[in-house]
């Protein structure tokens, strides 16, 4: 993944743990838990580089954003993305997750079908475990065709509460 050089960054606290948002002037381009998480983009061109930035406008409305969702209070977001970042399949994926709404899932082969390549499916789980922009691309409303909880960048324990927040898992449900 590239990231556009204007990128800034701060960290803010939730319940599952610390989370970084990285943003451009046109909107929110990566949320990444910090503790254990895949495709953290450590790297000369990553985080280490990026500018602390807690003031940005975009930073601080998905801050707030975040603190209403994980409070119960929020179950959509309405943040300026930016998914230049990624390819233009990975992208096709990224905009298709958006359209599963909260206390919904689906599975990988449907959100192939919605996007016009049904033989894609690994692919497609390739860019949903690439979204740089967790939670609010909501790539932990994707599930096994099974129904059962499949990776997860962040972790599977992580995936569970955000749909057990959500709703889509009572809150006794095991992992599959």
């Amino acid at each position: 993944m590239k990231f556009d050089k204007s990128i800034a960054q701060t960290s803010v606290p939730s319940p599952l743990g610390n989370i970084l948002i990285a943003a451009t002037d046109r909107g929110l381009a990566g949320l990444w838990f910090t503790e254990n998480q895949r495709y953290l983009p450590f790297d000369r061109a990553g985080p280490v580089t990026w500018p602390e930035v807690p003031e940005h406008p975009v930073l601080k409305q998905v801050s707030g954003q975040l603190g209403e969702y994980f409070a119960g209070r929020r179950c959509h977001f309405d943040v300026p993305l930016d998914l230049a970042c990624g390819t233009e399949f990975q992208q096709s994926v990224w905009q298709a997750l958006l359209d599963i709404a909260p206390g919904q899932t689906i599975s990988y082969g449907e959100v192939s079908r919605r996007i016009g390549k049904p033989a894609a499916v690994r692919a497609v789980g390739g860019a949903v475990g690439r979204n740089p922009v967790s939670i609010i691309v909501p790539c932990h409303r994707v599930m096994g065709s099974n129904g059962s909880l499949t990776g997860y960048g962040g972790g599977l324990d992580r995936k569970t509460a955000l749909l057990r927040l959500e709703g889509a898992l009572a809150p006794e449900e095991a992992l599959s």
